[in-house]
């Protein structure tokens, strides 16, 4: 009886050792795996510190945030986190297109007759902005290019071919 008193007793004292000998984490430990979490944000980056967590970075709302900092401090060993990150501003709107073309009229006809003696070459409107187009010889191009730019028209496309 006294054999299984004493037993029992030394169960009970082993287990409060080994209760109160719980390995600590050390902050490296925590650090890998802090920085494994984070790794999904590259534009986030932690610090571990006495078992506390410093995040900081940019988010580019508040519920990716919020998920950072619930999976660092759901990391065993972390005490807590420290929030010194931000989120993103958003981005600006995209400038609505213009679809009405940019051209004048008078000026596109003005241009077509200045390229009249060419027939090869098309005056178009491709983006809002004049372009020419056709097969030209390099003395045709000159000249072309010395009628049009008389005009003081604005600016204007030469996409044609030079042979």
């Amino acid at each position: 009886m006294k054999k299984t008193i004493a037993m029992a007793a030394l169960a009970v004292a082993v287990s409060f050792g080994s209760v109160s000998c719980k390995k600590k984490v050390s902050d490296a430990d925590l650090q890998t795996q802090a920085t494994t979490v984070v790794t999904s944000n590259p534009n986030a980056s932690v610090e571990v510190k006495d078992g506390v967590a410093h995040l900081s970075g940019t988010f580019a709302d508040q519920a990716s945030k919020d998920a950072m900092i619930a999976q660092l401090k759901a990391i065993n060993g972390v005490k807590d986190v420290m929030d010194m990150s931000t989120i993103a501003a958003p981005a600006p709107a995209a400038a609505p297109v213009e679809t009405t073309s940019a051209v004048d009229p008078a000026v596109q006809q003005k241009v077509q007759d200045a390229v009249k003696d060419f027939p090869s070459v098309k005056v178009e409107v491709v983006n809002g902005e004049l372009t020419l187009t056709g097969n030209v010889s390099p003395q045709q191009a000159r000249k072309i290019k010395e009628s049009v730019d008389a005009l003081k028209v604005g600016k204007v496309n030469y996409n044609y071919t030079v042979k």
